[in-house]
């Protein structure tokens, strides 16, 4: 099974890839480095003693997210890429709006295009809002109260209404 990993030199998407590759899949990373390094793809040679695909693309960029489906038989997609700095996406909410929408856009039709159907979004307990009562549940009420809450939360209903 080949799994992309969007985001995969990022924190937990680069913990993710090291998991996946001990486990015996074959993983595909893709990220713009725009929120970590080249080194990690090292890192992760160096740990799981496997080398890595790797693509340096923008998941906004169709064209190229394209030609890895082409290139690999992506089975399924792990979609940690993203804008994710919640200050930062108060002063600068159109750059949250059109990165993190328009990648996920990007991302689902390559997807339908190459009929992929296996996703898994990571989110944020941003879309819930502050909240009366912790642990949050998931079947607790919705209300982002920032750029980027809004947008993962825009996303979990573009999800919805794709409904792989």
């Amino acid at each position: 099974m080949s799994i992309l990993i969007t985001g995969g030199t990022g924190y937990i998407g680069s913990h993710t890839v090291v998991e996946l590759i001990n486990k015996g899949y074959d993983v595909v990373i893709v990220d713009n480095l725009s929120n970590s390094k080249y080194e990690v793809t090292n890192r992760i040679k160096t740990i799981t003693n496997k080398d890595v695909n790797f693509y340096q693309i923008d998941v906004c960029d169709k064209v190229s997210l394209k030609e890895v489906f082409k290139r690999h038989s992506i089975d399924a997609v792990i979609h940690f890429a993203g804008l994710k700095a919640v200050g930062e996406s108060t002063i600068m909410p159109m750059k949250y709006y059109e990165n993190n929408i328009m990648s996920t856009l990007s991302l689902i039709e390559v997807m339908k295009e190459f009929n992929c159907k296996n996703l898994i979004f990571s989110s944020s307990a941003t879309v819930y809002g502050p909240q009366d009562v912790m642990p949050i549940k998931e079947d607790a009420s919705l209300s982002a109260t920032n750029p980027y809450g809004r947008t993962k939360l825009m996303i979990e209903d573009m999800l919805r209404d794709y409904a792989f």
